[in-house]
């Protein structure tokens, strides 16, 4: 029997999105290494064709995940620190685009925090009895909102303009 492959609904067209390149220059990895993590549906983007076009709030989850990944977590660590802030606390981290003050992952590998106020950080970093990791989510946030994005293809397909050739 063949399997057919799920059918993934289409972003809406005023939803902001974003290229694989864009992804990958934005968090510091290679395009090998998304097209990995969406076969392992670590993060897992909407398809548009052969291409792969990335939710700002997926970009984030990316840049969070390449950051603990460069400070040695192992990506079942990562896949327990998203379910936990997706599924516990009831938040995702995109929240962030939403807050006005920072907020920011702490986790020594067992223990995740997903805090706002620096005094609580502060606390947590004091009473800690081995390393823990910190990644400031509002800090890759800003990077995307710095970032420039390219235009997808399929928007621009509708805005070229033909150029007459000369003889």
């Amino acid at each position: 029997m063949f399997k057919t492959k799920k059918i993934r609904p289409a972003p809406t067209p005023s939803a902001e999105a974003y290229s694989s390149s864009d992804v990958a220059r934005v968090a510091g990895i290679s395009l090998r290494q998304l097209q990995w993590w969406d076969e392992r549906k670590v993060v897992s983007p909407q398809h548009q064709g052969h291409k792969r076009v990335y939710s700002p709030e997926q970009v984030v989850e990316i840049t969070v995940i390449a950051e603990l990944r460069r400070k040695g977590f192992s990506l079942q660590k990562i896949r327990r620190v998203l379910r936990y802030l997706q599924r516990e606390m009831g938040r995702r981290l995109s929240d962030v685009f939403s807050s006005e003050s920072d907020l920011h992952l702490l986790t020594d590998g067992k223990s995740i925090y997903l805090e706002d106020s620096h005094d609580r950080i502060l606390d947590i970093l004091k009473g800690a009895r081995q390393p823990m990791f910190l990644v400031c989510v509002s800090d890759q946030v800003r990077r995307l909102g710095a970032a420039p994005k390219k235009p997808l293809r399929s928007e621009t397909a509708g805005t070229r303009k033909l150029v007459a050739r000369s003889s």
